[in-house]
């Protein structure tokens, strides 16, 4: 049976995980979202009703970037309303549509109660450590990357590995470790890469992640190597409802 401890000084016994991604709220310019097929009708009823039925409020849901189409943070603020009015705690990070994610501390103090951003760190709840960064896309080949390209995806690395560095200098035996990053952590033919030699290297049991679309028959929702479960979880893709992690 779990045993978490909380800063309040209670005991849950039956703290539960999950997860979701690509939720691209637009509160403040609603746009529409079915444009994009009928999988996207009524897409947020669908994810609010699940969630409510679904999650308790000593329960953990990672949303693993694409939160709000905005484009600054005040245009944002509804979206991350939403969020914050859904019951258990939220751990968020940036996808590469989240332009309103800008400097970090203005982030957080625009966030809910239980609701929280990772970034270059950690967030700890209960007997789970929570990692996570954007990542970048991981090339099919060692040939055809740009310049840019590689600058900002090594830079992402970097910046997965403080995330996992700051998780490590507070991990205890028998905690969870979940680790959420926007871009796929592999290419297509599922090749390891530095974020996956990260993941292994610093025992993560989980990875969500989310960014693609599409036709679902052509990936792999959740798949297991060395070690690690990798959880894709954009909304579309598992129909609008909550994905269990572990």
């Amino acid at each position: 049976m779990l045993l978490a401890f909380f800063a309040d000084g209670c005991y849950n016994y039956s703290m539960k995980v999950y997860a979701i991604s690509d939720l691209h709220l637009s509160g403040n310019n609603p746009k529409p979202m079915d444009i994009f097929g009928g999988c996207w009708a009524n897409y947020l009823e669908e994810i609010s009703e699940n969630w409510q039925e679904t999650v308790a409020e000593e329960d953990i849901v990672l949303i693993a970037g694409d939160i709000s189409w905005a484009m600054n943070l005040s245009d944002a603020l509804p979206d991350l309303q939403w969020i914050g009015d859904l019951p258990g705690h939220k751990v968020l990070i940036r996808g590469n549509h989240d332009y309103w994610w800008k400097a970090i501390g203005a982030v957080r103090s625009s966030l809910s109660h239980k609701t929280y951003a990772v970034q270059n760190d950690c967030v700890r709840i209960g007997d789970c450590l929570i990692c996570g960064s954007r990542g970048w896309t991981t090339p099919e080949n060692t040939g055809g990357v740009s310049a840019e390209d590689k600058k900002i995806y090594d830079r992402e690395v970097q910046r997965m590995m403080l995330s996992l560095s700051a998780m490590a200098a507070q991990r205890r035996d028998g905690d969870r470790v979940m680790a959420m990053i926007h871009y796929p952590p592999f290419n297509s033919r599922h090749a390891p890469s530095p974020f996956t030699q990260l993941f292994e290297q610093y025992g993560v049991d989980a990875v969500v992640y989310g960014h693609l679309h599409g036709n679902p028959g052509r990936m792999r929702l959740e798949r297991e190597a060395n070690g690690v479960t990798y959880y894709l979880t954009s909304c579309d893709l598992v129909k609008n409802k909550l994905v269990t992690i572990l």
